[in-house]
């Protein structure tokens, strides 16, 4: 174990959703359409899951991401480590079927915000769209400067921003990880945007 595995774990816990799904399907309502725009929350399962719900204040979920329209299909973008589709994956933006969002081994419950102004929710996902095509990968660093890789709710954040919506203001939370000082976004912060309207609240 070399000096930077304990930080790195450390970091990793953050967002991190890191078992894999298991049968029985998803958490999502068969009733719920999702659109273009919509922010969806879920609460992981396992130890990471819970971190970070400690770490956030008042916070229920630990990971978000947002709904895209791929081709006349709705489905979620959000950057997010531990999840590779296949050997040597690394940790990046995806796109995922929100029935993988969803599936039972990676949520426990989960939430659907729809954005008060539609046309900067479809501007918002276009812009999701643009940063997952071009291999994003996911912020270890949590680093709201550095666009150029992503954690999950800087994802959400910048893609409102670029369709006139400060989704959070000026606010940044210490994260409180062990041998490191940061600040960043945390998904109450995003859940509770006044740009967002009432959640859609789900669980198995």
């Amino acid at each position: 174990m070399n000096h930077r595995t304990p930080l790195l774990l450390s970091i990793l816990a953050l967002t991190a959703c890191r078992h894999q799904p298991r049968p029985g399907g998803a958490i999502l309502p068969d009733t719920l359409r999702l659109e273009a725009g919509d922010v969806v929350f879920r609460r992981c399962t396992g130890l990471a899951s819970t971190l970070v719900v400690r770490q956030d204040t008042g916070g229920i979920f630990s990971h978000v991401g947002i709904v895209v329209d791929s081709a006349g299909v709705p489905m979620i973008v959000h950057a997010v480590p531990g999840e590779p589709d296949y050997q040597g994956d690394p940790d990046r933006v995806k796109m995922s079927r929100p029935a993988e969002f969803y599936a039972r081994g990676y949520a426990q419950c989960g939430a659907v915000c729809r954005p008060c102004n539609r046309k900067a929710g479809y501007h918002a996902a276009r812009k999701a769209m643009e940063v997952y095509r071009r291999g994003t990968l996911f912020d270890h660093d949590y680093d709201g400067r550095d666009t150029t890789r992503m954690y999950c709710t800087e994802l959400i954040v910048d893609a409102y921003r670029t369709a006139g919506i400060d989704l959070v203001g000026d606010e940044r939370r210490d994260a409180g990880l062990p041998l490191m000082s940061t600040r960043c976004i945390m998904p109450s912060q995003v859940f509770n945007s006044p740009h967002l309207q009432q959640p859609i609240m789900f669980n198995p």
